[in-house]
């Protein structure tokens, strides 16, 4: 909020309305990844339905194989989900990957996850669960001490 709006808030004439409606919150643009189980191309008509009659979605993607769906709109994350869930009868949920790339221990506890779809694995935020990127560095030195890729690791064996 700039000097000029504030000082027009103090000499405004209007009914008062005006300063509500300025400052209301406008949805984003914003993209929602969904998992939904989709097996056949009726599931995949019929969650394509669900979404696309939602007020302010542009964008419907369906990945059937990685049982996906990508909608892009003004929309907010939590209703699609309930939207999805009610309308189909689905388990529905936020997307739980992320690419494998971007993890820095992907096969930590907790991380690692076999039913996730391949290059993907799962979103870990929980401190306690992203615990080998925590390591200080002395368990860092005493773990690559006996590392087969450090050249002057102990050789015991």
């Amino acid at each position: 909020m700039g000097a000029l709006d504030h000082l027009a808030d103090y000499f405004d004439c209007g009914g008062g309305d005006s300063h509500r409606h300025r400052h209301s919150r406008r949805k984003m643009l914003q993209t929602v990844e969904i998992k939904v189980k989709i097996d056949c191309e009726g599931c995949e008509r019929k969650v394509r339905r669900a979404v696309e009659g939602m007020k302010g979605v542009t964008q419907v993607d369906i990945e059937p194989k990685l049982s996906k769906l990508t909608v892009t709109g003004y929309v907010e994350p939590n209703k699609v989900v309930a939207r999805v869930k009610h309308r189909t009868g689905k388990r529905a949920e936020l997307w739980p990957y992320m690419p494998y790339d971007v993890v820095a221990h992907p096969y930590a506890p907790g991380v690692y996850d076999r039913r996730a779809p391949a290059g993907y694995v799962r979103r870990a935020d929980d401190q306690q669960v992203n615990q080998l990127a925590r390591m200080s560095s002395t368990e860092v030195r005493y773990t690559t001490a006996f590392s087969d890729e450090n050249p002057a690791a102990c050789s015991i064996m």
